[in-house]
């Protein structure tokens, strides 16, 4: 376990790592706050110790620059001038704990303790995150890195995002990253698949309904809209809504508000709205099957996701990353592919997109030799 102890005084940076290092832990040391800001970036620290008072950089200044830069070591501060007022300025910064002088060994020992445990959760629930919204884009050709910008740029603000693009080629990925990416993570995200609802069905699954509200509602119904309070709702395949559902979702978007079927009273909701299709919506305006106030609404940013054949560099590193991870789900064996085999996989023309590649890697997993060769391909493939 590795730990920085940043403090103008030497005394008190040697004395405390001293103990520490008698206590088993390995400790690092910075005279001044841009030396430590420095270490930070280029090593991984499990916590961090910084004083407040130091000429030229402050501790506070190091643990905004901390923050801003992403370093995600808990920061402990710790100050010979403890008061409320400064400790509460310093959690409400980041800081992960603050300690007056003198230090208390007992009490620095067991900020320690609490410090990794707390880094230990946030790094668990990265991976069940991950297991949750799936892995992240995998890519590095121009149209990836952009939508990776895009996303980056978009997803901690609450603007309503329309994602376009054909079927398969990762649309609901990118809805999920700008998810697990905003402020909003930690809350529900709820996912609506337009067009696999029935219309007479679509607002009681959009809006609720209350119990007698038609034949079949026995009791009470809160619709994804009430779910997905405080959180992100997805819709996917938009173009396929109906014209009356669009009506009401036009109206959510405006008042913030829904009524469930069967009722007049008002339920505020609070959700941000990414939607998807693969139709062209300026061409179903022209057609009067979708509404352009609904669509203004919905398209505040547009990401507009390519066709597998439109970024064909990506095609080896997304079966590498597909081997991963269908042999991690069944067990299964790992094979090569040939260099031969994944040039044919490159020169097909995709249809069905990253779904279809990963199908097909998974088949090959299956049926093909080890390594893949191209006689596989021909045989099971093309």
């Amino acid at each position: 376990m590795k730990i920085l102890i940043v403090d103008d005084e030497r005394s008190i940076r040697n004395s405390l790592k001293e103990i520490l290092e008698m206590e088993g832990y390995q400790v690092d040391t910075a005279e001044n706050g841009a030396t430590a800001c420095e270490m930070a970036e280029k090593e991984k620290y499990d916590a961090i110790f910084c004083d407040i008072k130091m000429p030229g950089m402050d501790g506070t200044e190091v643990l905004q620059k901390l923050v801003a830069d992403g370093v995600e070591t808990p920061v402990v501060m710790i100050s010979g001038h403890a008061d409320i007022d400064t400790a509460v300025d310093c959690i409400k910064k980041g800081a992960f704990d603050f300690i007056g002088k003198p230090l208390d060994l007992n009490r620095i020992l067991i900020t320690i303790k609490n410090a990794t445990d707390k880094a230990s959760l946030v790094t668990q629930t990265k991976i069940l995150k991950k297991k949750v919204y799936g892995q992240e884009m995998v890519g590095q050709s121009e149209g990836i890195r952009h939508i990776r910008e895009m996303i980056d740029k978009v997803a901690p603000t609450d603007a309503s995002v329309l994602i376009t693009g054909a079927n398969g080629s990762g649309k609901e990925l990118v809805a999920r990253s700008l998810h697990q990416l905003s402020q909003r993570s930690m809350m529900p995200y709820v996912e609506v698949n337009c067009a696999a609802i029935p219309s007479e069905l679509i607002e009681s699954e959009l809006f609720g309904h209350e119990k007698g509200s038609f034949t079949s509602a026995i009791k009470q119904h809160k619709g994804k809209f009430e779910q997905a309070d405080g959180g992100t709702l997805f819709l996917d395949e938009i173009g396929d809504m109906s014209l009356a559902a669009q009506a009401k979702v036009l109206r959510v978007l405006q008042e913030r508000k829904i009524s469930r079927v069967g009722s007049d009273k008002d339920i505020t909701v609070n959700v941000r709205v990414v939607s998807a299709t693969n139709k062209n919506l300026a061409e179903e305006i022209r057609k009067g099957n979708f509404r352009e106030d609904l669509y203004h609404r919905l398209s505040v940013i547009v990401i507009k996701v390519p066709t597998l054949d439109e970024r064909k560099d990506d095609i080896p590193l997304l079966i590498n990353h597909f081997l991963e991870q269908i042999c991690s789900e069944t067990a299964m064996p790992r094979k090569e592919f040939s260099q031969e085999a994944i040039d044919l996989l490159v020169q097909k023309s995709w249809t069905g997109n990253i779904r279809e590649l990963r199908n097909v890697v998974e088949r090959l997993l299956i049926l093909g030799g080890n390594p893949v060769s191209a006689k596989d391909i021909e045989d099971y493939v093309i």
